[in-house]
């Protein structure tokens, strides 16, 4: 590494909700400018506002809040190399597309959409691929086949026109990636001449993200590796605007995965197979569609960090569950695969009971609260903890518990049909009736003397104690499931569960 000081971005469009795969292209940057004692960076791209997305670039910053992945430069945040939207910046690409004209790396180019879709419907007929390039600019309507007099009519006259870059021919552009070595493009062979400025006064992402990198002074520039065939272009642009000295270091990460077939996993993939794709919820602006969101799917953020950081990269041991502090510590680009990782939502779900269980009681019964006022159910404090510590191990979400042990806050309303065909006999209403009576006597309402007094009796009577347990459980919780029957009785209340043994009785007769 130079003495450079680290600094890097994560520099996402505001075009809709940040994918998963957004999200840890900004985690890798964030731990690498952390275990460098650099600076991490956000920069808002917004400069296609065609696909301008209203509430998308607020939804990344809370996004990234929620992960604890604060940048310490960005919108909102300032810092001494802003604007932090590139939509804000617009005259300073300006003078660099004129730069790169008046130096021959660049032209304008007048033909209109209409005419290049001609030609490259032309090119389809005989089976081949227009590009507007190193083949075919010699003949097209450019400042390269015009004199200086009719480029300065036409852009006099208003006509629209794009600056290209002049992409030099027949050259190798080698380029050191810190994840994927040497990597060597021929122009040529696959680089077409790439708009950089629009007559609109807008840059394209090529343009921007150079100038801006540059004058950001970002070191390394880790980013996804759909960006790989831009980066020999980017690096002909530094050296075009003489900046090839103090250009970064690349780093291109590996796809994130579907969970089965071949491919980049989509929210398709999600919606398909029931998982969330986005950090936060997210609602379409325009046809109102809800996309779900790993925060409201109840998993936490130090969870969703620990899977995002094993996608693409490992630490060289066994070790599987890491705080972003530990992640930090061990973090390095060589350690990132260059193959893809496919993606498993079970897995997630591992991390987040793993999380969950880490977790002290007082701390779960405080969220599960927020749960229950949704529902309208007031309970204590201290029964809500009581209720946490008894179930919580069998959970790995949140709306879990309520899911496990809706039993202790509402009677049930209905009653399993397989267990009351079982387990309710023709004199299981009388002898819920006695216990009930029993119940109703003891006055030291605790598990273990509700245990003592229920043995007893039903040592005197000879009854089998499987003959009344399961009634007893079925007409308290509905069902044959939950924990300690004695347990599940204290923690009712004698009150209630005498109300919903008598209940029982009555509705199943």
């Amino acid at each position: 590494m130079s003495n450079k000081k680290v600094r890097v971005r994560f520099a996402p469009s505001p075009t809709g909700p940040l994918h998963m795969g957004g999200v840890r292209t900004a985690l890798f940057n964030y731990l690498f400018a952390k275990k460098h004692g650099g600076d991490f960076i956000l920069r808002i791209e917004d400069t296609d506002q065609t696909r301008f997305v209203p509430g998308a670039e607020e939804y990344i910053i809370e996004s990234l809040n929620w992960c604890g992945l604060s940048p310490v430069e960005g919108p909102g945040i300032g810092g001494e190399f802003g604007p932090y939207r590139q939509s804000e910046r617009k005259e300073l690409y300006k003078k660099y597309a004129g730069q790169l004209v008046e130096t021959g790396w660049a032209y304008y180019a007048f033909d209109t959409p209409n005419e290049i879709d001609a030609l490259r419907k032309a090119a389809e007929v005989n089976k081949e691929t227009f590009s507007y390039g190193i083949g075919t600019r010699d003949k097209l309507n450019n400042s390269l086949n015009l004199s200086e007099e009719e480029v300065q009519q036409k852009i006099a006259a208003g006509d629209a026109y794009v600056i290209r870059f002049k992409m030099p021919e027949d050259t190798d552009v080698t380029e050191e990636d810190l994840i994927r070595g040497s990597v060597t493009f021929n122009t040529t062979k696959s680089l077409d001449d790439k708009v950089l400025f629009k007559s609109d006064g807008m840059p394209t992402y090529h343009l921007a993200n150079v100038v801006d990198d540059h004058l950001m002074e970002i070191s390394h520039v880790i980013r996804g590796e759909e960006w790989l065939p831009s980066m020999p272009l980017h690096v002909l642009l530094y050296k075009a605007l003489g900046w090839e000295e103090t250009k970064p270091r690349f780093a291109h990460l590996p796809l994130i995965l579907k969970p089965v077939g071949k491919g980049k996993l989509s929210k398709r993939d999600g919606d398909k197979l029931g998982f969330p794709v986005f950090p936060l919820e997210w609602t379409d602006p325009k046809t109102g569609d809800v996309s779900r969101g790993y925060r409201e799917d109840g998993y936490f953020p130090e969870a969703f960090m620990n899977l995002l950081a094993l996608l693409g990269w490992n630490p060289g041991t066994e070790q599987e569950f890491f705080t972003l502090d530990e992640l930090t510590e061990i973090f390095s680009l060589e350690r990132v695969v260059k193959s893809g990782s496919r993606f498993d939502p079970e897995k997630a779900k591992w991390f987040n009971k793993h999380y969950f269980q880490q977790k002290s009681v007082e701390e779960l019964s405080g969220l599960f609260k927020v749960v229950l006022a949704e529902k309208g159910v007031e309970a204590s404090d201290e029964k809500i903890n009581a209720v946490v510590a008894e179930i919580k191990e069998r959970c790995e979400f949140v709306s879990d518990i309520w899911e496990q042990g809706t039993y202790f806050f509402e009677a049930p309303t209905e009653y399993d049909a397989k267990t009351v065909k079982k387990r309710w006999k023709e004199n299981t209403p009388g002898q819920l009736t006695e216990i009930a009576n029993l119940f109703e006597t003891i006055e030291d309402w605790k598990a273990d003397s509700i245990k003592e007094a229920f043995s007893t009796f039903m040592n005197e009577k000879e009854w089998g104690f499987g003959v009344i347990m399961n009634p007893l459980r079925l007409s308290l919780v509905g069902g044959n499931v939950g924990p300690d029957l004695f347990v599940i009785c204290e923690l009712l209340g004698k009150e209630e569960t005498v109300s919903r043994m008598k209940l029982a009785i009555e509705k199943i007769g």
